[in-house]
């Protein structure tokens, strides 16, 4: 930066030669691209490592054209600052057909674990696994085990036999979709729901995207988490590095896509290339999944959850629903004059950490109105909330400043800014 002289250049899809570059058969990292760094990098200066993040190859819910693990894809990798050599990495999906992008910079903390203190750098990620590695020498703090995972019936899609699971800490969130999670208010919604999942192939994290037209005869496949489920780009997690505690924000969502025939979705483009490249591409469905009965989630609460992890033992602490209940859901007329829990929010937000207390954003109580909430970060009791002009998106920062503490939160188009008491008032 001092300088602006080139340094160095590390190729994220390898080039022949390098590491990693028999991951990408039949030449397929020559046409692939898109493994970059959607989220932010982190890094350590007296190890003099940085750490990238990595999200998944083009494109997305097909990979027939690129077949092979693709490495660099959805990993976390630690380069030299001053060569950029890798001294390790570890995918964390392979051959990733789900959109699972790490979303969120790697978190830098040292932990006590069996007596010993450990260099730690956990990702969590859209899976709602947090992986923890010794971030000088990248050995997974508890194994990481590889474990078979459902193949895929698509043409020409060749899926990696196995993804890597890590023993501890647990998931965070919910990773399958089978009968049992789907809403049940009253026996008429249930009912209603499984009317609505009969036409597709309910699974787990890895369970394979289906094409239009596939001769089980269903719409497509679900699985949980999502693109938008877990830990995701807009509600990175927090550390407390007096505690050695991580807390997550993540959002219960399924992906429900169903690819199409290249040409096919072509016909949604105004002006094709006329070169294939891939012979299929998603072409139904949303990121929000299938709509539910009535306009409901189709899940079961909670919709969104905070979770505590203590990262000296890999044990969850305690979680809370991220927020009130929607509006929508308090006043939906199918659920009037029933004792709903709080579900919490449907989406992400931000949280930091104090010496003293937990903040996140989230929907109040009366379901549409936004708060700055407190927290006590070691039993996730609410403390203390404030109006918000607007849920908080991808972090907050906090200054002292004429002996006061002050909070900025990023909301939609605008930073808000809070002045905490001082003793005296």
């Amino acid at each position: 930066m001092r300088t602006g002289e080139f340094k160095w250049k590390f190729n994220v899809i390898p080039r022949p030669g390098e590491v990693g570059h028999e991951t990408w058969e039949d030449d397929a990292w020559s046409y692939t691209g898109d493994v970059s760094s959607w989220a932010p990098l982190s890094a350590d200066p007296e190890l003099g490592l940085v750490y990238i993040p990595t999200n998944a190859a083009t494109i997305d819910f097909y990979g027939g054209f690129q077949p092979g693990d693709n490495l660099f894809s959805a990993s976390l990798i630690a380069l030299d600052v001053e060569t950029g050599e890798r001294r390790w990495h570890f995918q964390m999906v392979h051959h990733d057909v789900w959109n699972n992008d790490t979303p969120t910079a790697p978190l830098l903390m040292d932990v006590n674990v069996a007596g010993r203190k450990v260099p730690g750098v956990f990702q969590a990620t859209k899976q709602a696994f947090l992986y923890s590695f010794n971030r000088e020498t990248g050995e997974p703090i508890w194994p990481i085990v590889e474990r078979p995972v459902p193949q895929s019936a698509v043409p020409g899609e060749q899926l990696s036999p196995t993804q890597p699971f890590p023993t501890k800490p647990a998931p965070y969130d919910i990773q399958e979709l089978s009968v049992d999670g789907l809403i049940d208010f009253t026996p008429e919604l249930r009912q209603e729901a499984l009317d609505i999942v009969a036409d597709y192939k309910l699974g787990g994290l890895f369970n394979p995207p289906m094409q239009k037209d596939n001769p089980e005869g269903l719409i497509g496949s679900a699985w949980c988490p999502g693109e938008l489920g877990g830990t995701n780009i807009t509600g990175p997690p927090a550390a407390d590095p007096q505690t050695g505690i991580i807390y997550t924000i993540s959002r219960t969502n399924c992906g429900w896509r169903t690819i199409v025939p290249g040409e096919e979705r072509d016909l949604l483009l105004e002006r094709p290339t006329g070169v294939t490249i891939a012979e299929f591409a998603v072409g139904m469905g949303t990121p929000n999944g299938v709509r539910g009965p009535r306009g409901l989630p189709l899940e079961k609460p909670p919709y969104s959850r905070i979770t505590a992890i203590d990262l000296n033992t890999g044990d969850h602490l305690w979680w809370i629903p991220n927020g009130g209940t929607p509006r929508f859901i308090q006043n939906h007329p199918a659920l009037q004059g029933l004792d709903i829990p709080p579900t919490g929010n449907i989406n992400h937000s931000a949280l930091m950490i104090t010496p003293t207390m937990l903040l996140h954003t989230a929907i109040g109580d009366d379901g549409e109105t936004p708060y700055l909430f407190s927290v006590n970060k070691a039993t996730g009791e609410r403390m203390g909330s404030v109006e918000s002009p607007g849920l908080g998106m991808y972090g907050m920062m906090s200054y002292m400043h004429d002996g006061r503490q002050r909070i900025v939160l990023q909301t939609p188009g605008q930073l808000a800014a809070f002045s905490l008491p001082t003793k005296e008032n």
